[in-house]
Order: C-alpha cells, then sequence, then structure tokens
C-alpha cells in the first residue's frame, strides 16, 4: 500500500513537473511577448552581425528577453544569423519573432533626386541602405566601372536617374551601382536612342544638356520650350550662356566656397572654366546637377520653335520670358535685373 502511494506522488509530482515545464515551453514559444505600443517595430540586423547585435535591438522590444533567448538558442537562430530589416508585429509570440527575423527580410523604397554631386547622392543613399557614404562613393567613382559603361567621372551622375526603387537595406554599394545601371539602361530604350541621335546628342549629353534646362526651370510645362531654346543654339554654333554654369564653375573654386550666387555678375563670366558656356561653344564636360526625369523628357521632346533668348520674368516667378531677337530679350533682361535691385539682390 505504502508503496503504491509512493508510485501515485511520484506519478503526480512527475505531472506537475511536466505541466509546468509545458506551461514554460508555452510561453516560450507562444505567449505574446512585445512591449512596444506601435503596430510594427523594426530592426536593422548589419551584415556579420552575431546574436548579441540583433539581442541589443531586441531587448528594448521584448517583455521577456530571457525567454527569447533560450527559444532562439534551442532553434539554433543564434549561430545563423541573417542580415537585413525585418519586422516585428505587436503581439506576436517569440516562435514568430524568430521565423520573421530568420527568413522575412523586407525590402523598402528609397528615393532621391535634386542631389548636386556623387557625394551628396553617396551621402542621401547612405542614410536609406546599410551601405555609408564612403562605400558608395567608391563604388560610384571607380574609374574600371565607368570606363567599361561608357561614363566618366564628370558624367557619372547621370547614370542615377531620380525617383524611388525597391531595395533590401542590407545592399551593398556594389550591388547598389548596379541596380542604378540597370535602370540607366532601361530607361535608354531603342525609341530614346534614336531620338537622341535626331538630335546630334548621345544619352550622356542629353543627360548634361538636361542638367542645365533643369537648373534654369524647375517648371515641367516649360522645361520643352528652354530645352528647345539651347538645342537651337547648338544648332547654329551659339555659345549657350547659361547661368547655371556660371554658378557650377564657381562653386569650384576656394573663393566661392560656402558662398550662394542669386546673382550673376560679369565676374563670373570671365571664369576660366570649361563649364563657362559664355566663353566656350557647346556643351560643357559633364552635368551641374541632377535633373529630374522631366528635364531629361524635355530634351527629348523639345518645343519646337525659334527662340534664342529667355530671360526670368519678374511677373511670373519662376518662368521666363523668351524672344527671338536680342534687342527683345535685353528688354526681359533688364525688367528683370530691375527687380532683382528693387529686391536687393545684388550679387
Amino acid at each position: 500500500m505504502y508503496i503504491k502511494k509512493m508510485l501515485w506522488a511520484v506519478a503526480l509530482i512527475g505531472l506537475v513537473v511536466c505541466g509546468v515545464f509545458a506551461y514554460y515551453i508555452y510561453n516560450a514559444m507562444f505567449a505574446p511577448n512585445t512591449t512596444f505600443n506601435n503596430e510594427v517595430a523594426y530592426i536593422y540586423v548589419p551584415t556579420n552581425a552575431n546574436y548579441e547585435d540583433v539581442r541589443s535591438q531586441l531587448e528594448p522590444l521584448l517583455e521577456d528577453i530571457d525567454a527569447f533567448d533560450a527559444l532562439a538558442n534551442q532553434k539554433k537562430y543564434t549561430t545563423n544569423i541573417k542580415a537585413g530589416r525585418f519586422a516585428i508585429s505587436k503581439g506576436m509570440n517569440n516562435n514568430d519573432i524568430i521565423n520573421s527575423i530568420r527568413s522575412k527580410n523586407l525590402p523598402l523604397k528609397i528615393a532621391f533626386n535634386n542631389q548636386h554631386n556623387l557625394a551628396d547622392l553617396a551621402g542621401r543613399i547612405s542614410t536609406q541602405i546599410e551601405a555609408d557614404s564612403l562605400q558608395l562613393l567608391t563604388a560610384m567613382t571607380d574609374e574600371t566601372f565607368l570606363s567599361k559603361n561608357g561614363f566618366n567621372k564628370a558624367t557619372a551622375l547621370g547614370m542615377y536617374l531620380p525617383n524611388s526603387y525597391e531595395f533590401f537595406w542590407n545592399t551593398s554599394a556594389e550591388t547598389f551601382r548596379e541596380r542604378m545601371l540597370t535602370e540607366y539602361n532601361r530607361f535608354w530604350t531603342d525609341t530614346r536612342k534614336a531620338k537622341a541621335k535626331s538630335l546630334n546628342l548621345t544619352p550622356n549629353e542629353v543627360i548634361t544638356l538636361a542638367s542645365i534646362v533643369h537648373e534654369e526651370s524647375k517648371q515641367a510645362d516649360e522645361q520643352p520650350r528652354v530645352a528647345g531654346v539651347y538645342l537651337n543654339r547648338l544648332r547654329i554654333g551659339m555659345p549657350l550662356q547659361a547661368d547655371p554654369t556660371l554658378k557650377f564653375a564657381a562653386y569650384q573654386l576656394p573663393l566661392y566656397k560656402n558662398t550662394i550666387i542669386r546673382r550673376v555678375l560679369n565676374v563670373h563670366k570671365s571664369i576660366d572654366s570649361p563649364y563657362n558656356t559664355y566663353k566656350n561653344t557647346g556643351l560643357p564636360p559633364g552635368l551641374i546637377a541632377m535633373p529630374d526625369l522631366s528635364a531629361i523628357k524635355a530634351v527629348l521632346n523639345p518645343e519646337k520653335h525659334s527662340y534664342l533668348y529667355f530671360a526670368a520674368d519678374a511677373k511670373r516667378l519662376g518662368y521666363h520670358k523668351f524672344a527671338k531677337t536680342l534687342g527683345q530679350h535685353n528688354n526681359n533682361a533688364r525688367e528683370y535685373q530691375r527687380y532683382l535691385s528693387s529686391q536687393g539682390i545684388n550679387k
């Protein structure tokens, strides 16, 4: 009888222990274990990260990090870390969290426009993917890559067409660069190449001219007319005389470092630079800024007209007055110069 009671007692204790163990396992795997109030939280796991790197991001987000540790170790996640951007939903349990951060690397949308140079672009992209700005700039300016694909340092910015794109957060600098080359080649369809050829321009030259058009006018409805003026000048061998190229040339000089030129003066026209389109005929060596797609399309689809000149319109800021003769243009230019002076803009 005593032995029977002992056996029952042992069995009962065993059931309790099993129950406690089962409860512990259930909690470790299936009980909600988040502590944040938002619907979703994200963690960013760097390339070559270890478990401690992941744990340091998870700890503020979880109610019981020790329970997570135990399950992560049991499921061998601690020795099989994946890089990327991962989502954790409010109320998730440890099992679902591990499944998510193990295999559900989420893409994100990155966007860029209006970058003035490759360094600015690299800085912008580095805030959106894992690669840092130095890695990106090194990849973007790699001379072997540029030469192989028909670019140089003056035209390289033109390979990056402003838009929004889907990437994984852990994209490397080289992968980003290759994807942008793919997008560039996709943009240059046979139809667009034929349009460029009909204008006696290469794709690089189209984007170089588009950068000037974009700096002259941010108005998409006016850009085809501005492009038409510059193409008319190129056709007859007239210097482009584009004020934005003078600003670009000036900003390369120590004298104009950390300054903003709001009014182009005769002194700027004397700057010795291949980007000075008052002193040099034809297009400058490369882009002066990143043009919007609207400006590139404006160059490829210019308005056909006889205008050779344009000046900013003082009564319709952001737009321009166009002229066919120098006399008409000088009148328009004087009107805008008077406006600048009235606003105290002298340099």
